[in-house]
């Protein structure tokens, strides 16, 4: 009995040392070594700035910016005392059949005709009105950023064909071709309608 437990708690050890550190430790040079971008959080720094991460959605409310999903339904539940918010997303669970999920859309509809009346009519993107699963979503499809062109435009006094020019440079099509749907960075399109990345980023 005395050998059996001695042996197990070897094996414990020797499994701990290999699964929860030797493995670590390798996985984490290997992946800094060939990706240190993607293995520091995709953060996109510039200048010795960082804005953000490429994987983590940023709310933009501005007209002359592209705007991304909606974060979350809503934060106000998440406040301290000063009713800041102490959340930065939040999933959602509302049944779409349900009244909050209908008056929640309609609001970004709202919001999307608001800024740019010369839309209405226009079939607007599911993406533009809807929260993604994590709330964290950075991307939005190429449809949902072809729509915010006339307005993005306007508000910054550029042609279309400028706004779309910068829109297809950061559009990242399917992976190997089939898998996915192409998709479009809202951080890293603004940052360059910005003029904070270059043409070589």
């Amino acid at each position: 009995m005395k050998q059996t437990v001695i042996r197990a708690l070897g094996l414990v050890v020797l499994m701990t040392i290999l699964c929860g550190f030797l493995y670590t430790l390798v996985c984490t040079g290997v992946n800094q070594l060939l990706f240190p971008h993607q293995a520091n959080g995709s953060v996109i720094e510039i200048d010795g700035r960082t804005y953000g991460s490429e994987l983590l959605a940023q709310q933009f409310t501005q007209p002359e910016h592209l705007w991304g999903r909606l974060m979350s339904l809503d934060l106000t539940s998440f406040t301290d005392e000063e009713g800041k918010p102490v959340m930065y997303a939040w999933a959602t669970n509302k049944s779409p059949a349900g009244e909050d999920e209908d008056a929640m859309i309609q609001r970004r509809i709202d919001a999307l005709l608001k800024a740019d009346p010369s839309m209405a009519g226009t079939s607007i993107p599911v993406d533009l009105v809807t929260v993604s699963g994590s709330g964290l979503d950075p991307e939005i499809s190429p449809e949902a950023a072809a729509y915010q062109v006339h307005r993005i435009a306007e508000a910054r006094g550029i042609s279309e064909e400028e706004v779309q020019s910068v829109i297809d440079k950061y559009t990242t099509g399917r992976f190997l071709g089939i898998f996915g749907e192409s998709r479009v960075n809202v951080l890293k399109v603004n940052l360059a309608l910005d003029g904070i990345l270059s043409e070589n980023d």
